[in-house]
């Protein structure tokens, strides 16, 4: 145990030694223009940059000058990016919160100085603004270019300008401190930073502070942020009072009562409901809303399950999005977790009205909270339900450790009732190794049994993070059979996994060579039945992860699987799986093309044997950007099935046609059309938004879904699935 507080303690000494940069006051008017001529930007000190990629410390090819400074109401960024070939700066796309493969200019900022949580708010060359928030220090990979704990969805009040000249590109960025939650102490705020101008089409990044490329996009980890203080600095708490209206025609067929035929139901709608927004304090931010409205949100992606697992659909709707990291308890895997807000108002894909609800998050001293209550409305296939989640979380040792809990409850009209509560804890126990501990507990009113050992889950994990040098995972988790959260995600029950991760990963240096970073990597994972002990499932994958300077990357990966299912699998097109013992293997390459060309793919080829048959599988996912008004995207997903023993097979087909146009960085259209065969159906969306300014907008979002085989089924399905054509009007008033 001392030797644990003594590492605590050298982890707090190496914290102080970053330093603390002091920003200067911004005394003038600073006009947002994109013109950087104001006699502040002069006074400035310009802030020191290193090359982050695609060799750490090498030369810099362009020019590039950052300073940040403040006032009394904003935080302000200016970036001056020379550029010596100004016709080829990549400003791919017009589209709000879209990235494209654009240069980029950023600035990143732990507000809540924690080392864990950021906001991220880049801009492009046309001056188009991304923003998205960080949890968990950036730590976990997949879900998308930025990886799963950085949430792209969520939106906050700021702006940018740029301008372009022979001689580059010019930013300007203000950001109101309303926008930012943070602590003052007698006037001063302290709170992490970190900034970077990226050029694509080079893979080259100008970073500040220093950061070295240890751990995946290093610079983006709040615990590498450069401590700022801000003097006399308060944050502002205005009220921001949102009302909206809705209208539209919304066409469903659904089956009668006799089950005999399908009947078209048309319905004319006509909503008023209203948001608010208000910071409690400086760091603690209140959000209710009355008659929930939802018209505007994405679409679902379609997607192929080739396994006897339920699909994840990821979070969209904008009221959930704040501070989302506050309420993550995940149990294992990528998918699995205690609180899922898509339980909230949706079932099986359709909407559920929601009556209203508030949500309460942000910092209160050392401690993290979060609050959601949420009513929805009863519907044709669900009760009048109240969902209830509640987070505290407190940080112990250091600046990357906490204990928490987290309570959750789902209570219906009729009587219904689950509750949840979870412990967790994650210890940072030397300079990368973490140790995690988490134990839950669910009640449901249909279990048989309340026993910890029927409805409990557990977990242990060692981990050390980073990508240079060695890392690995450690863990064991255990999950009852009646283990079931009402508002979670579970994807599998009544088991124990023992699972080992181990990597090893080094930087060339040699830029001749083409190849920037190299990692193998060795992966086991099995499930076994709490019953009786016998192997359920079974994982072992070699993979290796190699990143060229160019920014292309490859992975090839070798994995053997071993499956005992209890029950038959059910596939399309009539095929299934029998219920017996399984051993098969598979070849993955995966290809994804560097962001600097205007037309790239992203490329998964897969082929092995798949249960006791084979299957080979393509993806592709090419986008080209036609225009900065134009971008065009394609995913499409083939798989072949063959099981030759059982004279079964089956084909997949899945594809995606998708088109972002943006007029302007205020008016821009996004719609896309998908065909699925496992299901035989389409879908089409299409959603123009008007953006008068932050938090005034006009939507209109039409969508269909249409079934391609319609004697598949009996009675014959209707070739009109559903239908919607809908106008959403919102408006903010701050006060």
């Amino acid at each position: 145990m001392a030797g644990f507080v003594q590492s605590v303690q050298a982890q707090n000494r190496n914290v102080e030694l970053r330093g603390e940069l002091k920003l200067e006051r911004i005394t003038g008017e600073i006009l947002l223009d994109g013109v950087l001529d104001e006699s502040d930007w002069g006074s400035l000190q310009p802030l020191e940059l290193t090359v982050f990629e695609p060799v750490y410390k090498g030369t810099m090819t362009e020019q590039t000058q950052i300073k940040v400074g403040y006032d009394d109401q904003y935080l302000y960024a200016a970036g001056w990016m020379y550029d010596s070939d100004p016709d080829n700066i990549r400003g791919n796309s017009m589209y709000r919160d879209s990235y494209s493969g654009d240069d980029i200019f950023a600035v990143l900022l732990d507000t809540f100085n924690d080392q864990e949580n950021g906001l991220w708010f880049m801009t492009n060359p046309n001056g188009v603004r991304l923003d998205m928030a960080i949890s968990n220090d950036l730590e976990g990979g997949g879900g998308g270019p930025f990886g799963r704990s950085v949430n792209s969805s969520w939106n906050t009040y700021w702006d940018v300008v740029t301008n372009r000249t022979e001689e580059g590109w010019f930013a300007e960025m203000r950001i109101p401190f309303s926008s930012l939650g943070f602590q003052d102490e007698d006037g001063a705020v302290q709170m992490g930073m970190s900034v970077y101008r990226y050029i694509s089409r080079k893979n080259e990044r100008h970073v500040f502070p220093d950061t070295p490329p240890d751990w995946n996009m290093a610079f983006a980890k709040p615990s590498q942020f450069i401590p700022i203080r801000l003097e006399e600095t308060k944050s502002q708490r205005p009220l921001y009072i949102t009302p909206y209206t809705t209208g539209g025609i919304s066409q469903i067929n659904d089956l009668n009562d006799a089950e005999t035929a399908y009947v078209q139901d048309d319905d004319f709608t006509g909503d008023l409901g209203i948001d608010l927004k208000y910071n409690v304090t400086n760091n603690l931010t209140l959000d209710l809303t009355v008659n929930t409205d939802f018209a505007q949100a994405e679409a679902d992606d379609q997607q192929v399950n080739l396994t006897r697992f339920s699909l994840f659909f990821p979070e969209k709707r904008q009221f959930f999005q704040e501070r989302a990291g506050i309420f993550e308890f995940r149990t294992q895997g990528r998918s699995d977790r205690l609180f899922h807000t898509r339980q909230i108002g949706l079932y099986e894909g359709e909407s559920i009205p929601i009556i209203g609800g508030t949500r309460l998050v942000g910092r209160v001293g050392s401690w993290d909270v979060g609050l959601i209550n949420m009513q929805t409305a009863r519907s044709s296939v669900l009760p009048s339900e109240n969902f209830g989640v509640y987070r505290l979380r407190r940080r112990v040792f250091n600046a990357n450790s906490y204990v928490g809990a987290l309570v959750t409850s789902r209570l219906g009209e009729d009587g219904s009732a689950n509750m949840v509560y979870g412990l967790d804890g994650i210890i940072r126990v030397g300079q990368r190794e973490f140790l995690e501990m988490k134990w839950a507990q669910t009640f449901d009113d249909e279990s048989t049994s309340n026993a910890p050992a029927e409805n409990g889950y557990g977990r242990f994990r060692l981990e050390r993070r980073g990508q240079n040098g060695l890392s690995y995972i450690a863990s064991i988790t255990w999950e009852g059979e009646e283990f079931n959260p009402g508002i979670g995600f579970v994807s599998r029950t009544n088991f124990y996994q023992p699972f080992f991760r181990l990597q090893y990963g080094w930087f060339t240096g040699n830029e001749s060579s083409g190849i920037r970073f190299i990692r193998p990597g060795l992966l086991a994972s099995t499930y076994f039945r709490n019953g009786d002990g016998s192997l359920e499932t079974g994982w072992w994958r070699h993979d290796w992860d190699i990143e060229m300077m160019s920014g292309d990357t490859h992975t090839l990966e070798v994995e053997a699987r071993y499956e005992d299912l209890l029950e038959p699998i059910e596939f399309p097109e009539g095929t299934e799986v029998p219920a017996g013992t399984y051993d098969y293997y598979a070849f993955v390459w995966q290809y994804g093309m560097r962001d600097g060309s205007l037309f790239r793919t992203d490329a998964e080829v897969i082929a092995g044997s798949f249960f006791d048959g084979w299957n080979v599988g393509v993806e592709v996912e090419p986008t080209w950007n036609v225009s900065q008004n134009l971008e065009l995207g394609l995913a499409y997903q083939f798989n072949r099935v063959r099981f030759p023993d059982r004279n079964q097979e089956f084909y997949v087909h899945l594809a995606r046609l998708r088109a972002q146009i943006g007029f302007t960085t205020k008016m821009s259209i996004s719609s896309f059309l998908q065909y699925n065969t496992a299901n035989d159906a389409v879908s089409a969306n299409f959603r123009f938004r008007y953006n008068f300014r932050e938090g005034n907008d006009l939507w209109l979002v039409f969508t269909e879904g249409r079934n391609m085989d319609r004697f598949r089924d009996t009675p014959a399905l209707p070739v009109l699935e559903s239908r919607s054509v809908l106008l959403k009007y919102t408006y903010t008033f701050i006060r």
